[in-house]
């Protein structure tokens, strides 16, 4: 598994320009002191949630008595649908949340940022290459931190790129999704067939 590869992988499921207007939307209504240090906790709850994935990623497997292949497949097939979503986004968009409430750990650093196709591209990846998992630790950090850093800065980009630029690049991420989704399913059914 290749570092490169594998980080930024990571860093378009996570989707930072996807979720920006969400949780400036979740957080408008809280003083911007208050704003950044919820966006930190729910950064570092989501972090430590797919650390576990990552590291208790063939544990789950084995005790589901599930193969490489199946997650493979299954995590392709959840990867194509979030990118389509990404592509082609649905109106509005549940929170959960009532007015004034504060986020603790849903809807934020569950399931926007730590959700099933990130955490499910854990498990593959962690059982696809068991003996690099030090190296699948960084990519992780390292697309969580960029992640990070665009949703601490979420409001001046929003001010420079406008809603039509951040449309644009999260349909481009989109699209880039679709091919990595594609070929994790390809992998799956050729590891199955072969």
């Amino acid at each position: 598994m290749d570092f490169f590869a594998a980080a930024v992988t990571l860093f378009l499921i996570m989707d930072p320009l996807g979720n920006m207007p969400v949780f400036i939307s979740i957080l408008k209504h809280l003083p911007p002191k208050r704003r950044r240090l919820i966006l930190v906790r729910e950064l570092c709850l989501a972090l430590g949630v797919m650390l576990i994935f990552l590291f208790g990623g063939e544990t789950v497997l084995h005790f589901l008595g599930l193969k490489q292949e199946s997650v493979s497949i299954a995590g392709g097939i959840i990867l194509f649908l979030i990118a389509i979503k990404m592509i082609f986004p649905s109106p509005g968009g549940v929170t959960g949340l009532a007015v004034g409430e504060e986020p603790f750990l849903v809807p934020m650093a569950i399931p926007l940022m730590a959700g099933p196709s990130i955490l499910a591209s854990l498990i593959l990846m962690s059982n696809q290459a068991p003996n690099q998992l030090g190296l699948l630790t960084l990519a992780l950090v390292g697309a969580w931190a960029v992640n990070a850093v665009i949703l601490l800065f979420s409001e001046v980009l929003m001010k420079i790129m406008g809603e039509r630029g951040l449309t644009a690049m999260e349909r481009l991420m989109g699209m880039i999704l679709v091919m990595i989704a594609v070929q994790m399913f390809l992998d799956g059914i050729a590891r199955y067939l072969a």
